[in-house]
């Protein structure tokens, strides 16, 4: 069986998008994953609109698939903080309660950020992959590195070792390709966290609020509930060691537990698992032909979002630069520059996430109970030396801990004037917690810096506000959303106007800046697009968001990072040519229209 160019392993959220967006520029690739079905014990959550928007580009009958699953916001609104989920809440945070900033988001991207769980949404890109013809799915493969060589394995038969020119490991936190490599993963353990997904029917009464998230400080237990669709929730808490029964029998413990912090014993468990949470980064995201996208090579801990998001961008940014290399003669080199741009960017995630969890702590400090005592137990419970004693002495150590830190929440059910005093000190700190669950900032405003982006005037896009998105053109950054007509009289997202290879230019003085170009950019691909507002009365409004007034342009490149701008007018247009050539000119075969490549032309996006 022949294989493609590029050999993606691992057929996860960040393996799909590359290998989707490899097919949307006319390259052929094989992806292989472990697995033979796509349901699986549900971890991430949150789809982001920067997520979206990339699937969109990548393919927009799966964002049709994912829109009809897609919860309503006035569904997933409510964060709360309770003792159990019968109880009065001790607080919450209602992300609908300030309609001006909603609407303001709402106008950042065609989409809103939304919660589809893991169970849901591989079924959706699975399907994606079988649908395109340059994708050749492989269920039930497995993949290794043997001195450097890709081997693959299909069910029921012998190994083949394959000469793919490059190699995604997409296979996830524990990738066994990244650990063939000899790439180390840096950073810290945080917690070993133990998760139960079940289904709940009678859980929420009709009429009844049912939360997003509820972070539950029980006498008996400790932990968060995530509620997904069709009365499914997936429950978490942490563990301090494997010999514990969370994660040494999870059925029997979760049968223990669950009526104890849902109240009811109409429930069925779907699932169990466990995993652990890090912050950490692998100390390379490429060794050769071997690239590393995802949790194979960040991973987060998962207060924020961050995780699956993240591994979307990475295939959005590598994508591109492999088809450039792959289609176009353009070089190797240019695939550093993945690592280059991606690394801060993550690493600010992974800051983020980290922050998060440990801000956590202003809320049950009051109680004694924190994840930095989670952490400091965690670590001490890793020790080399403890791993010499009996495991029931390890797991009578671990499960005395564990009861004495979850016994603090007693006092919370005080009905006396020290239990109102502790939860109305816990209520004032919820507010708080907003940068955990509202991250438009980075969300939209991440930004790259490398040689492919011009910062020699303005410098590096600055960091912006965690929570507040400020649009921006400023290079490096994701330009930003707004409606323009598309010249057959239809309306589009500007972001559906960029070309899939080269430079999309765009300005409002289209004759200014054709008249203008340079000769020696000749054989740069730079297609040029007329800004034209679908109401004249919002031209001002709209060149004002992009920051390049009316004799202005911007520049930008496959993924919709900005390379360029000019905020005058032509008279920069040696500036522009010197960046172009420098940087854009090694990839100058680059072809400029999508469809040249024959085995893309099925696929031209309509």
């Amino acid at each position: 069986m022949a294989t493609d160019p590029v050999v993606i392993v691992g057929a996860g959220a960040a393996g799909c998008t590359v290998a989707l967006l490899l097919a949307r520029y006319g390259i052929p690739s094989t992806v292989v994953d472990q697995r033979t079905g796509a349901r699986l014990h549900p971890a991430a959550h949150v789809v982001n609109a920067r997520t979206l928007e990339i699937w969109n580009q990548a393919s927009p009958n799966l964002i049709r698939a994912l829109e009809a699953m897609t919860p309503a916001v006035d569904t997933v609104n409510l964060i709360r903080w309770c003792t159990d989920v019968r109880a009065t809440p001790l607080g919450e945070i209602d992300l609908l309660s300030q309609p001006d900033r909603l609407a303001e988001v709402r106008g950042h991207s065609p989409f809103l950020i939304s919660h589809i769980g893991q169970h849901l949404l591989m079924p959706a890109l699975w399907e994606a992959l079988d649908d395109e013809e340059l994708i050749d799915f492989r269920r039930g493969w497995r993949a290794a590195l043997d001195a450097g060589a890709l081997v693959l394995k299909p069910p029921g038969a012998a190994s083949t070792t394959e000469a793919a020119q490059y190699v995604v490991a997409a296979d996830g936190a524990n990738s066994s390709l990244r650990a063939a490599a000899g790439i180390a993963m840096d950073g810290p353990v945080l917690a070993n966290m133990g998760s139960v997904f079940f289904h709940a029917p009678n859980l929420y009464p009709d009429g009844h609020d049912r939360p997003l998230l509820s972070w539950i400080y029980h006498p008996r237990f400790s932990g968060v509930m995530i509620a997904h669709a069709d009365d499914d929730y997936v429950l978490m808490t942490p563990y301090l060691h494997p010999a514990q029964s969370i994660a040494r029998d999870s059925e029997k413990y979760w049968n223990r537990q669950l009526p104890n912090v849902i109240g009811a014993t109409d429930y069925q468990i779907r699932s169990t698992g466990t995993w652990t949470m890090t912050s950490q980064m692998a100390t390379a995201f490429r060794r050769g032909p071997l690239l590393l996208i995802g949790d194979a090579a960040h991973r987060f801990p998962h207060t924020g979002g961050f995780g699956l998001n993240s591994g979307v961008q990475d295939a959005h940014n590598l994508a591109w630069k492999l088809a450039a290399v792959l289609d176009s003669g353009a070089p190797d080199s240019l695939l550093d520059t993945y690592e280059t741009e991606r690394r801060p960017v993550v690493t600010r995630f992974a800051e983020q996430s980290t922050t998060n969890h440990f801000k956590l702590d202003e809320v049950t400090a009051p109680l004694g109970i924190t994840n930095r005592a989670l952490h400091q137990a965690t670590e001490f419970m890793a020790k080399p030396w403890l791993s010499r004693l009996p495991d029931r002495v390890i797991t009578s150590v671990a499960d005395g801990l564990t009861r004495a830190q979850t016994a603090r929440t007693k006092r919370l059910l005080r009905d006396d004037a020290r239990g109102r005093q502790l939860r109305r000190r816990m209520a004032e700190t919820i507010p708080g917690q907003l940068d955990h669950f509202v991250a438009s900032g980075l969300e939209f405003g991440y930004a790259y810096v490398s040689p492919l982006i011009d910062t020699g005037v303005e410098g590096p896009c600055p960091d912006g506000d965690v929570s507040i998105y400020e649009p921006t053109t400023h290079p490096g950054a994701r330009l930003p959303h707004t409606l323009v007509a598309d010249g057959a009289g239809g309306i589009r997202p500007i972001h559906d106007l960029i070309r899939p290879a080269g430079l999309t230019l765009f300005t409002a003085d289209m004759q200014a800046w054709a008249a203008s170009m340079p000769q020696s950019l000749v054989d740069v691909p730079i297609a040029m697009t007329v800004l034209s507002p679908p109401d004249p009365d919002g031209r001002s409004a709209m060149l004002d968001l992009l920051e390049i007034g009316q004799r202005g342009a911007v520049v930008v490149r496959p993924d919709g990072h900005v390379v360029w701008r000019s905020r005058t007018g032509v008279d920069v247009v040696d500036q522009l040519e010197a960046f172009v050539l420098r940087a854009w000119g090694p990839l100058s075969k680059v072809r400029a229209e999508a469809g040249q490549n024959p085995a893309y032309r099925h696929r031209e996006r309509s």
